[in-house]
């Protein structure tokens, strides 16, 4: 199959909880070897449309395709092959304490059974993964001796740890509760792995920096909705109110709680 075509692709995909509409009629297709964020407020649906490209939700109305497949009809056996070539990077990226951060990164290796590497081979990939991710000289190390960002950054390397490297890493708000230096770390990770990896990234935050630094293309999800589409750049101009507040980190009318005395 040629390349030519989005590696991943929503079409009109709806979802609904009970009565409350979170996607309508999404549109959506990334492009292949770039960033694509998506950004909007806590609980506007944007980890809902991550999970609708792994297949952990099916949409009730639209399609979801992945290397120009059809994936949301695909039973839970049929999507193990999609699954393996898609990462996905939790908020929360629970690492094995009981482990070296070495043996972390190296554990995908060895429970994918498709690869046909000896132990050595592996602790040789796993040693470029934390090289990568700045952590050479932490593999002996356990988890808890690791500051919360360099778990996330040993959760990264576990999360490229993959032979071949997955097609696309989904990160779900990835510097979530870090402070600014240890996000920057991941923000340039982030985008280093794009480029070096030639992974697709697509990046769900709330964080305007990383999205401006990390994205190659950025979109803003607003009740339901995409009300920006653009690079960087481009979203910054753009004068619709909830993407300047959102831009501008000022609040939204609707959440200014006046106090009458």
């Amino acid at each position: 199959m040629g390349h030519d075509h989005p590696v991943i692709e929503l079409r009109g995909v709806t979802k609904r909880f009970g009565r409350q509409l979170v996607l309508d009629e999404i549109d959506l297709a990334v492009e292949r070897g770039k960033s694509t964020v998506i950004i909007g407020r806590s609980g506007t649906g944007k980890s809902v449309l991550l999970k609708h490209i792994v297949g952990l939700l099916k949409p009730n109305r639209g399609e979801v395709w992945f290397e120009g497949q059809r994936i949301d009809t695909l039973s839970e056996r049929a999507l193990v092959p999609i699954r393996r070539q898609i990462t996905f990077v939790f908020q929360l990226n629970a690492l094995f304490d009981s482990m070296t951060v070495l043996e972390n990164v190296a554990f995908p290796m060895m429970e994918n059974s498709d690869v046909r590497l000896d132990r050595e081979e592996i602790a040789s990939l796993a040693r470029r993964c934390l090289e990568l991710v700045g952590l050479a000289k932490f593999g002996g190390k356990r988890p808890a001796e690791l500051s919360g960002g360099e778990r996330k950054r040993v959760a990264l390397a576990r999360a490229i740890a993959l032979e071949p490297p997955p097609k696309v890493i989904l990160y779900d708000e990835p510097t979530a509760g870090l402070d600014p230096q240890r996000s920057d770390a991941i923000t340039k990770l982030i985008r280093e792995l794009q480029e070096k990896v030639h992974v697709t990234g697509v990046v769900v935050t709330h964080d305007m920096k990383l999205a401006a630094e990390a994205g190659d293309r950025v979109l803003m999800l607003y009740h339901g909705r995409f009300v920006a589409d653009g690079s960087p750049e481009e979203v910054r101009q753009i004068k619709e109110p909830h993407v300047r507040r959102f831009v501008e980190g000022t609040a939204e009318p609707e959440d200014v709680v006046t106090y009458t005395t």
